[in-house]
Parts: structure tokens; C-alpha cells; sequence
């Protein structure tokens, strides 16, 4: 009952929010405020009231009905606290991120008072347990999937740039040992509510043709005081504004691992990277030149598997491509149905309703192959298969979806007027770049 009346208050805050009545008023900046806060504290409510749910029915269910739950299936429905985050970080795509991509991609950067805006509605405490000041005991891989697909619905650059922070406290929160959570994972959660917040980044991609994170050319070697890091990464998101990186490299016995890295190190040297697409990502090129690391550098111990954080960081690349294929649809739906030529609108044109219902079809198949991927990750299953399977479809079809885009505004599509064109420039990453993490 209480989280029913907690879910009505915060709609209600949300809907005032968005009502007319609030540019009338000239309230729009702090009913916005009020939006996020309320919206922010709420999660912490539901959040904590969810896990003592689950303890009472974890208590109350029989052990052979535990059994059955674990059957390889997966539920497509959210739960009241996911949707609560989907709804507020879609209302936060719209009125915020979407209105300053353009400029965004102009300057190469977002904005800060969009990361100020981010750090109010805490996006990187939805990756920590309460233990260490975030929201839950129990993050989710496809709360993370919801969090990435809203944000990139705005922009997927700006998405990008917001989910570096986010990606690396997963990392942290999945696999990092007590003493790195404590100081790592810990003031970032901390740092988000004072002006100066703290920034983290994952550096995996290597100026190399044909590259994959599994042949990787940045190496360490243990020394007597820790490790020395050489090699050099590229399209590393917010590499110059980042604290600290999670850097992937390979041991001597041909093990690739992550190692923490503080920026401040000495032989760490950062280039700015000018893009085709992702320009609000501020990427960039790192190179680390016998960067000495201490002992407590690498990520975890033995219980860290860089394939699962591959197959996470395929997820998170699915997610992106879902908002921002999800944006294209609808951007192009609209215009397609005002378009008018020889008298009525080209939306009637079987040519032109065929291609919007084929991007329809195949966005549902990314969805449904991701969100799978994603509950066999929260159910503790094996999900190799299907997350490979996820970033195969989804690589392919983002950049038929963008082409699409394109092609159905035609000229229209190769301008700046119109933002299909930036988003036809960052679904190009989809299928070449890795670097965050659900």
C-alpha cells in the first residue's frame, strides 16, 4: 500500500511537471527540480521497501518453488521501480538531453549543466547496493538496459558521456573487492549531490584494424611494488574529464584483466579524438608509457570474468542502439505522416508505410533479444549466446534503421535541419566500439 501511494505521488509530481499549467506559471525550472528530487528519493524508498519484500518471500517460498522460478524464462514486464526510472529518465531525454544535442554535437561536449542535472537524479547510484550509498541491494542488468535505452532515446552521445560514470561503478559494484568499493566505487556515489562530482571511464578499444577485446596489445607487467602499464587506448569516453579509468589489459600469461588507474598518474598522456559520430562523448585517446600501478590496481580477484564483462559491455552498446533506433522511428514516423506530395501525405505510399513497419519489426527483435540476454544475466543464468546474439542483430540493424532514417527523409535526411542525420553518424559506433558496461 505504501509503495502504491509513494508510485501516485511521484506521477503526480512528474505529470505537473510536464503540464502547460507550468509554463503558464513560469515555473518550469523548479517544478523540474522538485521532478527529479521527489523522483530521486522515491527510488531510495521503493528500492529499500522491495528488499524487504523479497527477504519475506525468499522466507515464505517453499524450496522446490524456488527451483521452478530459475526456469529458463523471461519476463518482458517492469516492475513498479523500473518503471518509475524509465518514465522519469524518458521525461529527462526529452525536456533536457534532446533540446541540447544539436549544440552538444557542435561542441563536442555536453554540457555541464547536463551532468549537474544527471548527478541530481543520481543515475550511478542505481549501480550500488545501499551499503556503499546507492539505491538498491540488488542492482539490475536491466534496470541498467532501461537507464541506457531512455538516455540514448535523447542522444546517443550525450548517453555515452553520462554512462561512463555509470558503467565503471557496475564494474566496481560487480566484481571490485571491499577495499576498492570503499575507495572507489563509494565517493563517486557520495560526490553526486556537491558541485564538484567525481568521473570515471572504461578504456577498451585500441588503434588497431580489426580490433577485438579479446587481442589486446596494452599490456602489464607485475613488479615488485605493483604493476607497470604500457599501451595505448582510443574512443575512450570523457577521457580527459575522467578521476579515474578502468583500463583493459593483458597479464604476462596472456590474461586480459581491468586495472584501476588514477588519471593523475605519471606517463599518462590524453588527445582529444574528433569524430565521425559520438561527439558529445568527448572521445579520446589515451596513452600510458610505464604508468606504475600499486598492488591493489587490478579490478577484483578470481571471481572476475572478463567474457561476462564483454558480453555486458555488448548489452550496454544494445541498449544504446534501441533508444536511438527508437528515437529515428518515431522522428521519422511524424514527418512521413506531415510530408505531403502529390496531394496527400508519402506515409500512404506502400514503398515508404513497408520501410517504417520493417524498422518496427526489427526494432522489437533487438528489444526482445536484449531484454532475454538481460534477464538470464539477473537470474544468475548463462548468457553468452545471447548477448552475442543481441550485438550481432543489433550492430546490423541500428545501421539499416539509421540508413533507413535517412533515406526516408531524403534530402532532408543528409541536413543538420533535421537530427536523423547525427543519429544515422552514431549508430556507425555500434558495431566497433565497446567501453561501457550494464
Amino acid at each position: 500500500m505504501a509503495k502504491d501511494k509513494i508510485g501516485m505521488a511521484l506521477s503526480a509530481v512528474n505529470k505537473f511537471a510536464g503540464s502547460p499549467l507550468v509554463n503558464k506559471l513560469k515555473l518550469r525550472k523548479p517544478a523540474e527540480k522538485i521532478a527529479y528530487v521527489s523522483t530521486r528519493a522515491g527510488f531510495q524508498v521503493l528500492s529499500s521497501a522491495n528488499a524487504k519484500v523479497q527477504q519475506a518471500k525468499d522466507f515464505f517460498t517453499p524450496p522446490e518453488t524456488k527451483d521452478l522460478q530459475g526456469a529458463e524464462l523471461f519476463d518482458l514486464s517492469l516492475s513498479e521501480e523500473q518503471q518509475l526510472i524509465k518514465d522519469s529518465l524518458d521525461r529527462f531525454s526529452s525536456e533536457v538531453i534532446r533540446p541540447s544535442a544539436h549544440q552538444a554535437d557542435n561542441d563536442e561536449q555536453a554540457s555541464d549543466a547536463i551532468y549537474q542535472q544527471a548527478n541530481e537524479l543520481g543515475l550511478a547510484a542505481y549501480s550500488a547496493s545501499e551499503e556503499y550509498g546507492g539505491y538498491s541491494d540488488t542492482p539490475s542488468v536491466l534496470t541498467n538496459i532501461l537507464i541506457a535505452e531512455s538516455l540514448a532515446n535523447g542522444d546517443m552521445g550525450i548517453a555515452c558521456a553520462l554512462l561512463s560514470t555509470v558503467s565503471a561503478a557496475n564494474a566496481l559494484t560487480r566484481w571490485g573487492t571491499e577495499e576498492q568499493k570503499t575507495s572507489w566505487l563509494t565517493p563517486i556515489i557520495k560526490s553526486l549531490d556537491k558541485p564538484q562530482a567525481l568521473y570515471a571511464t572504461i578504456a577498451i578499444n585500441e588503434p588497431m584494424p580489426l580490433f577485438t577485446p579479446d587481442r589486446l596489445t596494452t599490456n602489464v607487467i607485475p613488479t615488485n611494488d605493483g604493476y607497470k602499464l604500457n599501451g595505448k587506448k582510443t574512443a575512450v569516453a570523457i577521457g580527459d574529464k575522467a578521476d579515474f579509468l578502468l583500463v583493459a589489459a593483458v597479464t604476462p600469461n596472456g590474461q586480459p584483466k581491468l586495472f584501476i588507474v588514477n588519471s593523475a598518474l605519471k606517463g599518462i598522456s590524453i588527445t582529444p579524438s574528433h569524430n565521425m559520430g559520438l561527439k558529445a562523448a568527448e572521445l579520446c585517446s589515451i596513452d600510458f608509457d610505464n604508468v606504475q600501478l600499486p598492488e591493489d590496481a587490478l579490478l577484483g580477484d578470481d571471481n572476475f570474468c572478463y567474457q561476462t564483462f564483454i558480453d555486458l559491455a555488448n548489452l550496454a552498446w544494445c541498449a544504446l542502439s534501441i533508444g536511438c533506433a527508437q528515437a529515428i522511428q518515431d522522428y521519422v514516423v511524424n514527418y512521413c505522416n506531415e510530408r505531403t506530395a502529390f496531394g496527400e501525405p508519402i506515409s500512404h505510399r506502400q514503398s515508404v508505410a513497408f520501410m517504417i513497419a520493417n524498422i518496427g519489426i526489427e526494432l522489437e527483435s533487438m528489444h526482445l533479444l536484449t531484454y532475454r540476454a538481460a534477464s538470464r544475466a539477473d537470474q544468475g543464468l548463462p548468457f553468452h549466446r545471447e548477448a552475442y546474439l543481441a550485438k550481432v542483430l543489433c550492430s546490423d540493424k541500428a545501421m539499416e534503421i539509421g540508413t533507413n532514417g535517412v533515406q526516408l527523409l531524403g534530402g532532408h535526411g543528409f541536413i543538420k535541419d533535421h537530427p536523423v542525420e547525427r543519429w544515422y553518424r552514431d549508430m556507425r559506433a555500434i558495431a566497433i566500439l565497446y567501453g561501457l558496461h550494464v
